[in-house]
Formats: C-alpha cells, sequence, structure tokens
C-alpha cells in the first residue's frame, strides 16, 4: 500500500463502478466499497482478495464515507443518488468537513447543483463527473470523465479520477459535467441513428459489408462507433456495452435540458422513440448499437 494512498469510498460496484473502484486500489489508496445489493460487494471484494488486493466493504453509506477523503458514486439515476446521498442517513453527511465527493452517475444538471449546494453547507468539495466510454473504459482505465465544480475541488479530484481516465475535462461550475454528458448523449444516439440506417443499405445492395467498413471507417464517416460497433451490428451482436434503458434514461435529461432552455431536438427525439420501439420489442439490457433491432432485417 503507497504511503500516499487515499481513504476513499465507492458507492455503486456494478458494470462501471467496480471496476473504476478497482483501479482506485490498485492505485494504493484505501478503499471502502458499497453497494445496494450487498452481495455484489462481497463478491467485488472477493475478486480482489484473489487477485491479492485487500479492499474494504461497507452495509451503508454514511458507514463507508465515514471518515473518507473522497467518496466517489456510479449508481443508476437521480432517485438512486439522492437516496443514497442525502439525508441523515447519506453519504453526505457522514464525511468529515473537507474531503471531496465525486459523482460519476449521469443525473440532472439541476441534481448535480443541489449536492454541490449540499456540499459547500458541509464543507465538502463536490465534482459531478459523469463519464463516457463504457463497460471496457471502466475497465482498461481510460474513460473520458466531463466535470463541473469548482476549481478548488477540481484540484482536490483530478488526481483521484486519473486512476481509471485517458481524460479529464473541468468543464465549468457545478452540473456543467452533466450538460456536457447530455450533449455527449445526444451526439451518441445521432450517430448510432446513422450508423444503422447504413449497415442495413449496406446489406440491402448486396455488398461485402466488411470491405465497405474498410473503405469508409478512414474517411469522413469514421467514428467510434463505426470502428466498434459496426461489425457487431452487422452480426446482430448486441451483448455488451452500455444499455438501451440507460440510453433512454439519458436522452430524457437531454430533452428535458433542451426544453427548459426553449431548444427543440427534432433528432434527438425521434432517435429516442426508435430506442423505446428496441425495448417494446425485449432489448432493453442490450447495448445502444442495438438501434438497428428497429429497421427491419435485410432479407
Amino acid at each position: 500500500m503507497s504511503k500516499d494512498g487515499l481513504k476513499i469510498a465507492f458507492l455503486g460496484l456494478g458494470v462501471m463502478g467496480g471496476p473504476m473502484a478497482a483501479h482506485l486500489a490498485r492505485a494504493g489508496h484505501i478503499v471502502t466499497g458499497y453497494n445496494r445489493t450487498h452481495s455484489k460487494a462481497q463478491a467485488w471484494q472477493r475478486t480482489l482478495s484473489d487477485d491479492g488486493v485487500e479492499v474494504a466493504i461497507a452495509e451503508t453509506p454514511a458507514e463507508a464515507a465515514a471518515g473518507k477523503d473522497v467518496v466517489l458514486a456510479c449508481l443508476g439515476n437521480d432517485d438512486d443518488v439522492a437516496s443514497v446521498v442525502f439525508g441523515t442517513g447519506g453519504a453526505l453527511a457522514a464525511m468529515k468537513q473537507g474531503a471531496t465527493f465525486i459523482d460519476h452517475t449521469t443525473v440532472s444538471p439541476a441534481l448535480a447543483r443541489g449536492i454541490a449546494e449540499e456540499c459547500e453547507q458541509l464543507g465538502l468539495h463536490a465534482v459531478d463527473a459523469p463519464v463516457s466510454g463504457g463497460q471496457a473504459g471502466a475497465e482498461n482505465g481510460k474513460l473520458a470523465i466531463m466535470c463541473g465544480g469548482s476549481d478548488a475541488a477540481m484540484a482536490a479530484a483530478a488526481p483521484v479520477m486519473e486512476a481509471f481516465a485517458a481524460r479529464i475535462v473541468h468543464i465549468g461550475d457545478a452540473g456543467a459535467g452533466q450538460a456536457c454528458k447530455a450533449v455527449n448523449q445526444v451526439c451518441i444516439a445521432g450517430v448510432l441513428a446513422g450508423l444503422s440506417e447504413g449497415v442495413r443499405l449496406a446489406q440491402a445492395t448486396g455488398v461485402d459489408t466488411g470491405k465497405v467498413l474498410e473503405a469508409i471507417s478512414g474517411g469522413a464517416a469514421q467514428s467510434w462507433q463505426m470502428e466498434n460497433r459496426w461489425q457487431t451490428m452487422v452480426e446482430g451482436e448486441f451483448d455488451f456495452g452500455f444499455a438501451i434503458d440507460w440510453m433512454r434514461k439519458d436522452l430524457a435529461i437531454a430533452l428535458g435540458e433542451a426544453k427548459a432552455n426553449g431548444l427543440s431536438m427534432p433528432v434527438a427525439a425521434l432517435v429516442d422513440q426508435f430506442y423505446a420501439q428496441v425495448q417494446t420489442a425485449g432489448g432493453s439490457r442490450q447495448d445502444t448499437s442495438a438501434l438497428i433491432r428497429h429497421l427491419p432485417e435485410v432479407k
């Protein structure tokens, strides 16, 4: 254990949070994990122990957060975060003054600002820090992190997040990180809509889809989604990555922000409807590239 390791709590040990918390432990920090389903926390602890990495687990958010230098969260939605951080039994009330709270959950900018206000009253730093890069990015420690918070909060948070980040960008004040993530999800949705139609067009014309990928991925059509999802979309494989349920949750945040600011986003709204169709067809937990399923298969 590094003599410089911080005392850290990580709330939420799912497909994203589990690997992120593991990177922190492997970086030499003293890590305590918490998960609402305690058996998942126990499994996370056993896996790390088998690799020779010792971590602790707690049964409540407050127990996990008490006395820690930094508390991080990666949960599901606004309600999940609020239930874990607020109130007398929540993480924030248990934290020591001067500590830092980092929320990697994608939530509404309004909730991020509310957390920052609560932290200010409690003498804590707060950073809203949603991530992009999916499960693979979390496992490989190569996430892109978009952050909102004060300069002082960022100074405390950035060295910790470096354990699992390829890029960290301070966007602005509290809530700015979440606003950036909303933009990120709108852009991804649009790219996947075009990619879905491109794959189906290639199939309909009968050309070699592999050769099409080789040709167009080197030009202006290139994208991360094309490089990483074209072939699996062709093959109908969607059992990985970021689930459609979560994308729809994120698009709801983005569309809500647009409405609040007097902006119409017809493409994002239409893609959200396409995702709803895939959900109805049983694709809720499939990767966002399963958007192609709203288009008929080519015979």
